[in-house]
């Protein structure tokens, strides 16, 4: 019977179903006479098949199981896009509570360093596959551009006086950058659609910083190369996980790039800053969030993201995190969201859907 059913669904445009899987769920639901008397049913078609099993799962909790991982991965794949934004949003905050009771790169550096060693735990309880030797030095140097370049630049910055609302734009336009080396480096192409989507975002950026508090006091020569740093590190971290690091253990290499970026960061938090860190309630609690969501979950969702889309396309959601930063601002400090940054906001999240469209 099951040959026969994995036939009927060979003949329904050629749906791949296994026959084991077939008869499982027919047989926990009490539904096999149903598919014997009911070829016609599976002849509709593969959209037929998926209806069946659809209206049937629910009466079955072990066979639902099966075909529910599958229509969670793709409301994951909906809804990972928008939960990065949300999440890496939330970095400024951390940078501008994180470095008032401690220094900038003493911050980061305690903060990978336990990334690291959760990341590399939990990989190893799992029982995931370790990194290749080949591809170790392609995870440091994704540590070194995605991590200790973009972190580093982004925390120094800040804590020289930088606006977060300058932050926040310098920081998102390295889609930009990301966009045209992808089309060079990668021949990664981009429709009229998607290059609209990429100008739109980066207005829509602009206008919200401008909103937010535009060029005023506090930017220095120093904070702004440190942010130019963190712009070329986070466009050639994007790149190099994208081109070469297909197959790489996710929290295997992952916690690898962390450990690179906690050496790099820790050898320049000793030479310059002489390690400040005070252990208060708002460092403790920065700290965990940074570890927890923005170390961890944050970053986990990206490259999980990069591993299925083009570097253009996840790069261009970066364009999200000032206007969503500006929001937060908004809500836990009070600053004024005035009509400008409601419409840029609006602007962006267009760009971001067009520049992410699979559409031509």
């Amino acid at each position: 019977c099951a040959i026969t059913v994995a036939k009927w669904a060979a003949t329904a445009k050629n749906v791949k179903l296994h026959a084991a899987q077939v008869e499982f769920f027919a047989n926990c639901c009490g539904l096999w006479d149903e598919i014997e008397g009911r070829t016609n049913f599976i002849d509709d078609g593969a959209g037929g098949c998926e209806k069946f099993f659809i209206r049937h799962m629910s009466d079955c909790s072990e066979g639902g199981a099966t075909y529910a991982h599958w229509v969670d991965k793709r409301l994951l794949e909906r809804m990972a896009p928008g939960l990065f934004v949300l999440l890496w949003s939330t970095g400024f905050i951390v940078a501008r509570y994180g470095t008032k009771d401690a220094g900038p790169l003493t911050f980061l550096t305690i903060r990978t360093a336990i990334a690291s060693v959760i990341l590399f735990v939990v990989s190893r309880i799992i029982r995931e596959a370790r990194v290749s030797r080949t591809q170790v030095p392609i995870q440091i140097a994704v540590g070194i551009g995605m991590h200790a370049m973009y972190l580093g630049g982004v925390f120094v910055a800040i804590n020289h006086g930088l606006p977060s609302g300058i932050s926040a734009l310098i920081a998102a336009l390295h889609p930009v950058v990301t966009t045209t080396l992808s089309r060079l480096l990668l021949n990664e192409n981009l429709s009229s659609r998607q290059a609209f989507g990429v100008v739109l975002g980066c207005a829509g950026v602009i206008a919200v910083v401008i909103e937010h508090g535009g060029a005023g006091n506090g930017v220095t020569s120093f904070a702004l190369c440190s942010m130019a740093v963190a712009v070329v590190g986070m466009s050639a971290g994007t790149l190099i996980q994208r081109k070469y690091a297909h197959g790489t253990p996710l929290l295997a290499g992952t916690s690898i790039q962390y450990f690179v970026t906690a050496v790099v960061l820790g050898i320049c938090a000793v030479t310059s800053e002489g390690w400040q860190f005070a252990v208060t309630t708002r460092s403790v609690l920065s700290l965990a969030w940074a570890v927890g969501v923005l170390s961890i979950a944050a970053i986990l969702i990206m490259l999980w993201l990069l591993h299925r889309q083009a570097a253009a396309q996840v790069s261009s959601l970066f364009f999200l995190t000032p206007a969503f930063s500006t929001i937060e601002g908004a809500v836990l400090f009070g600053e004024r969201l005035g009509l400008l940054a409601i419409a840029g906001l609006a602007v962006a999240v267009v760009g971001v859907r067009l520049a992410t469209s699979q559409q031509k």
